[in-house]
C-alpha cells in the first residue's frame, strides 16, 4: 500500500468504559513513541449518552418508571506517517484491551 508523505492514519477508538479507553490511548501512542512517530494528536470527542425507560410494573403503578443509560466514550487519534516505519501493521497487530472498538482509516 502506498502512502503519500502529507497523509495521516486515523484510529477512532470507543468504549463503554472511560478507563479501558485511556488505557488504549496509552497502549497506541507506547507504540509510536517506540517506533520514533512524533507527530500524534489525541482528540476527545463528545459522549453519547442513551437514556432508556422502562416501566417497574407491567401490570400497576404505570408512573413508577426507571431509567438506565448507556454512555459511549469515543476518542480520535491523527497519526501523520512516517514512511520508514509502517504504521499500518503495527495498529492491526497491537493488543488492545476487550470491550475497545477502533477503527482505522487513511484519511
Amino acid at each position: 500500500m502506498d502512502i503519500n508523505p502529507n497523509e495521516k492514519i486515523r484510529v477512532r477508538l470507543e468504549s463503554f468504559s472511560h478507563e479501558l479507553l485511556s488505557i488504549s490511548c496509552q497502549k497506541i501512542l507506547e507504540i509510536t513513541q517506540n517506533n520514533n512517530i512524533e507527530n500524534v494528536g489525541l482528540v476527545s470527542l463528545p459522549t453519547d449518552k442513551r437514556i432508556y425507560c422502562v416501566l417497574r410494573s407491567p401490570h400497576v403503578n404505570k408512573d413508577s418508571r426507571e431509567h438506565f443509560e448507556i454512555r459511549t466514550h469515543k476518542r480520535i487519534l491523527d497519526i501523520y506517517y512516517n514512511s520508514s516505519v509502517n504504521i499500518f501493521d503495527l495498529l492491526v497487530k497491537s493488543d488492545l484491551p476487550p470491550g475497545v472498538l477502533y477503527r482505522i482509516c487513511l484519511s
